[in-house]
């Protein structure tokens, strides 16, 4: 008897991945392929459609192909996609723009005047979306102010997984997860939100459908299907948004655990079981079920800042150690340890790129803060690695302040190969973290919601039986006393130069 598989696939901002699975949740083969995002000026960030689709398909064609010549059965596919992407096309189906993506801030402006209108803080308290260019009201608004004609045009309003599906089967459908990220959605109601049609100037015919992340498509257009080597009614799963589904690829599907990720940019998320919002609009509220939510906030300077430093501060050594880039992070993280906690005093606001939450502002700046003749480059990368942590702490006082303690933190992204800086998680926050085995979280998790919407799991809490945790970090008090003397002084620091973070803004660099 041929042994099953289910495909997670993870439209990413610059790639696309296949992962299959077993029904243990043990990864058998992977395949993915990276694409650019476009930004031909500045604030533009946009992904090529067509060049999406291509490199979805690719990827489920090969991983396909892997799973015959390993005898699996391959059993169903469920997506996972980036949140926040908008496409406009015409009556026709044709596209009117490219989907342009989260990063994308044409429209600083739009959000702001929705942020500040009547309707903006009932928007939000109905949607668990924060008023930021990222999110595609504000999106909508930019392109029906400043390219009216092509806003004529456009009869549906969509994003890059609706892209994928409609291409597919024919179908304008949107699941609740990606479509509680657009500003459109009401998560209460589990349907489009009138107040913000209406700021958007549209209405519901201009958008997908709205159905559950274990709705599932069967009769793939015939000549896709042939391409795939697939039956056309193999289930395909419309699945979730990559950080819900980040959540339950990690074991954090219970109240009081939560994600934090740090990669390139960093996220942390807690999973609670009824939609929440906070009055003072510093998280995201977002749909995996109707019976589970996750909200959070992401944050824009994770190891990017990391990378900056080493690039501009190590130059020599990340020159010589070309051969093998491990050798470099290993060489920072010893000099970073060879600091104390606290760095001698010295704080970081890590706001390099600006910051999403919890303070919303695109023009917030990065600053060394406390810097003393006794300091040496080994202090500023401490605190460096100290404030990226001190950002995603300040998003986890506003979700424990929304629902709760955070009980326990399950870690990945690339900092999770830093035990030193794992470390600091779990002093900072003064709980345990957990690593997992599990290094494709988002495909992980569309896979296990795969298994769950095709009857082959339960329950999605039952996924915590396939994951496993390799090393648990407990926290170090004495260094968490030292943590939040620093992040007492960190949270003061950012009201008192907000201010002049504009003023700095207008400098030309």
């Amino acid at each position: 008897m041929k042994q099953q598989a289910v495909i997670g696939i993870d439209i990413g901002t610059t790639s696309t991945k296949a992962v299959a699975f077993s029904t243990e949740a043990k990864p058998l083969c992977r395949y993915a392929i990276d694409y650019p995002i476009i930004s031909t000026k500045p604030n533009h960030a946009e992904q090529d459609p067509e060049l999406v689709f291509e490199a979805v398909m690719s990827c489920l064609k090969t991983v396909i192909q892997l799973l015959r010549e390993g005898d699996y059965e391959l059993k169903g596919v469920c997506f996972s996609s980036a949140m926040h992407s908008l496409i406009a096309l015409d009556g026709n189906g044709k596209l009117l723009t490219n989907c342009i993506i989260w990063a994308d801030a044409r429209s600083i402006k739009q959000a702001a005047n929705i942020k500040n209108s009547e309707l903006g803080h009932s928007i939000y308290l109905h949607t668990g979306t924060p008023l930021h260019p990222m999110s595609p009201l504000p999106k909508i608004c930019w392109l029906r102010e400043t390219e009216p004609e092509l806003f004529r045009k456009t009869a549906k309003f969509i994003g890059i997984k609706e892209y994928v599906f409609h291409k597919l089967y024919g179908k304008y459908k949107t699941d609740y997860s990606i479509a509680s990220a657009t500003g459109l959605f009401n998560i209460f109601t589990l349907s489009w939100h009138a107040d913000a049609l209406k700021v958007a100037g549209i209405n519901t015919s201009q958008l997908p459908e709205p159905v559950p992340t274990s709705y599932t498509f069967r009769g793939m257009e015939a000549g896709f299907a042939l391409d795939l080597g697939i039956d056309a009614n193999l289930p395909f799963v419309i699945g979730a948004s990559d950080g819900c589904l980040a959540n339950l690829g990690s074991d954090a599907v219970c109240e009081g655990d939560a994600v934090v990720t740090i990669g390139t940019s960093g996220a942390i998320r807690v999973t609670a079981n009824k939609p929440v919002t906070d009055l003072q609009e510093r998280i995201f509220s977002y749909v995996l079920t109707p019976e589970k939510y996750v909200l959070g906030g992401a944050v824009n300077n994770g190891g990017i800042v990391l990378q900056w430093f080493r690039d501009n501060f190590y130059g020599a050594e990340t020159a010589a150690a070309t051969e093998n880039e491990e050798d470099i992070f290993s060489l920072l993280n010893a000099e970073a340890a060879s600091v104390a906690p606290g760095s001698g005093g010295l704080l970081f606001l890590p706001y390099l790129l600006g910051e999403r939450s919890p303070h919303w502002n695109a023009a917030a700046k990065a600053c060394f803060f406390g810097v003393h003749y006794t300091h040496s480059r080994a202090h500023f990368l401490r605190a460096l690695m100290e404030g990226i942590i001190f950002g995603v702490y300040s998003v986890g006082v506003a979700l424990e302040q929304t629902m709760g303690p955070v009980k326990r933190i399950y870690a990945n992204g690339g900092f999770s190969h830093s035990e030193l800086w794992v470390q600091m998680l779990a002093d900072v926050f003064n709980v345990e973290v957990r690593l997992t085995d599990t290094a494709e979280g988002s495909a992980l998790g569309a896979a296990i919601l795969g298994m769950h919407a095709l009857g082959m799991l339960d329950k999605l809490e039952d996924a915590s039986q396939l994951i496993t945790v390799y090393k648990t970090f407990t926290p170090n008090q004495q260094a968490n006393k030292v943590y939040m003397r620093n992040y007492a002084l960190f949270e003061e620091l950012y009201p008192k130069l907000e201010s002049s973070f504009s003023h700095v803004a207008q400098f030309k660099v």
